[in-house]
């Protein structure tokens, strides 16, 4: 099992004022499943998402991700765990402006201190995958938003997670481009490469997943 939650609860204080985002939520992913996390704004879904990517603690239950005990482990054994088992794609790519394509997607090797020969390679099936095989010595600049998301992708993937995590990855682009994410997303799930787990608005995205789960005000109301 990828990801094993139980009774996982999170909130948040604005002022005197308490907001429940997770509430007594149960869930299970299982190794290779593509799964898309729907619902409207405020439903709780991203909150979920940082939660099963470690980037969140819950105030109570239990997370377990890719065998480690979330809600037991320290920061410094999230941050290694991140490097290890966790891709994440966020919704404004977050590229480096100064650095090239290639050298984007080698960035998380970069900083766990691998050696970046081998990565050269790694880097260009990946960008080859995502269809951006003759764009690894462009800039950021250089690109469109379509572009720039599959890059972020290609980046998620080069030290071979097991799992990616991404947040409204077509949030901000046109149907065209929204199409390729979609192809990117299949690919990904189709040869195998690491479990998905997408937080979307999107009909679309959601459609092409291998499992649905719907959150409305905290809570899990639809699993699939």
């Amino acid at each position: 099992m990828m990801v094993h939650c139980r009774q996982l609860c999170r909130s948040y204080s604005s002022g005197a004022v308490h907001v429940p985002a997770v509430r007594d939520l149960n869930l299970e992913i299982r190794d290779g499943e593509f799964v898309a996390i729907t619902g409207p704004s405020g439903s709780g879904k991203s909150t979920l998402l940082n939660l099963i990517g470690s980037l969140d603690s819950p105030d109570s239950g239990e997370i377990a991700v890719a065998g480690l005990a979330l809600h037991q482990a320290s920061e410094a054994e999230k941050t290694e765990f991140r490097r290890r088992e966790i891709g994440i794609v966020f919704q404004f790519f977050n590229l480096m402006p100064t650095m090239t394509v290639r050298e984007n997607v080698m960035l998380p090797l970069a900083l766990r201190g691998d050696d970046l020969k081998a990565g050269h390679q790694r880097a260009a099936e990946l960008l080859g995958l995502v269809g951006l095989g003759e764009r690894q010595t462009h800039f950021p600049h250089q690109l469109s938003g379509g572009e720039m998301q599959r890059v972020a992708f290609a980046r998620a993937l080069i030290h071979a997670p097991r799992l990616v995590i991404a947040d409204e990855p077509t949030g901000n682009l046109d149907s065209a481009n929204r199409d390729r994410i979609i192809d990117v997303l299949r690919d990904i799930h189709g040869q195998g490469l690491a479990t998905l787990v997408v937080v979307t608005h999107e009909e679309e995205v959601a459609a092409a997943a291998s499992r649905r789960v719907e959150m409305r005000d905290g809570w899990l109301v639809e699993h699939g």
